[in-house]
């Protein structure tokens, strides 16, 4: 789709897609990587995890552009951090049994196992890692895209524990909790992701680029003028977008509540560490990206 639109001069607002290749070496002038990506998610999590004692790493991976982006960011953060990847498993993507892949993991006696995948197939794993008792034998799961969606789903009972990156929680403070109630009365009280927040705020800044170039018409035209703009909305705060298309703002590193500690429904994360933009992304001279030059 970078491509696609790329070629057409239209403008690419990337929400959901996690690669940082994105802004990196298939960056595309008409294309704003807003929410996360896997650089940022790398750090956060992966960082945070060797710090914690977690030196020894085994990944169960998607197998497909996201999935080998997420394994390659993290384990260059665990490897500089002085720790060791001990193996790798690849799992086609929407696989229903993660048994063979799991029992591998188990047998490298990794302390952390990475979770390089998302959506049903996080939360299977989760779910079949906790029928083997994989966490109750010592190893942690690092979950390396979560979604508040993919929670819900396990279940406190199964999810309490595991930490992971977002760039958005409902739950962060006035504005975010406003935006949310708004958003649940549209949505059968269902609380939204960091995919939903970024989708909203990156067309908000949109709409405020559309404007500043007279016109949506020229998409180039449009994205220079996004950037040229700093970004402020009630779900992200203040920040800005680089030359090569990546959205700057804060990451948090969440960590699931036991179901004892959870007193409202969706009231599932507890906040452990607030990333500073800065440090949240990729620098872009490290990127590749021909428009950072």
């Amino acid at each position: 789709m970078q491509d696609v639109t790329k070629e057409k001069g239209k403008v690419f607002l990337i929400s959901g897609a996690a690669s940082s290749d994105l802004t990196g070496k298939a960056c595309s002038p008409t294309g704003v990587h807003w929410t996360y990506d896997t650089y940022a998610l790398a750090h956060g999590t992966g960082g945070a995890l060797v710090k914690q004692g977690g030196d020894t790493w085994f990944f169960l991976t998607a197998d497909y552009a996201f999935g080998h982006a997420l394994e390659r960011d993290t384990a260059a953060v665990v490897t500089q951090s002085g720790g060791k990847v001990l193996g790798v498993v690849r799992a086609p993507l929407n696989t229903p049994d993660f048994s063979s892949f799991l029992l591998q993991a188990q047998a490298s006696k990794a302390k952390v196992i990475g979770l390089a995948n998302a959506g049903g197939d996080t939360v299977n794993s989760i779910k079949q890692a906790s029928e083997f008792g994989i966490v109750e034998g010592g190893q942690r799961l690092a979950g390396l895209l979560v979604f508040i969606s993919d929670v819900n789903s396990l279940g406190l009972k199964t999810a309490q524990g595991l930490q992971f990156t977002e760039a958005f929680y409902w739950d962060l403070n006035d504005a975010t909790r406003a935006f949310a109630r708004r958003f649940a009365e549209r949505r059968e009280g269902k609380m939204p992701s960091m995919i939903q927040a970024g989708v909203y705020a990156g067309t908000l800044h949109y709409l405020k680029g559309v404007r500043a170039a007279g016109g949506a018409e020229d998409g180039a035209k449009v994205v220079r003028a996004m950037k040229a703009l700093p970004t402020e909305d009630a779900l992200f705060g203040r920040g800005s977008i680089r030359a090569d298309g990546r959205t700057l703002h804060n990451m948090y590193l969440f960590e699931a509540k036991a179901p004892a500690q959870s007193r409202a429904p969706w009231d599932y994360y507890t906040l452990r560490n607030t990333i500073q933009a800065a440090d949240a992304f990729r620098p872009i001279a490290e990127g590749g990206c021909t428009l950072a030059r």
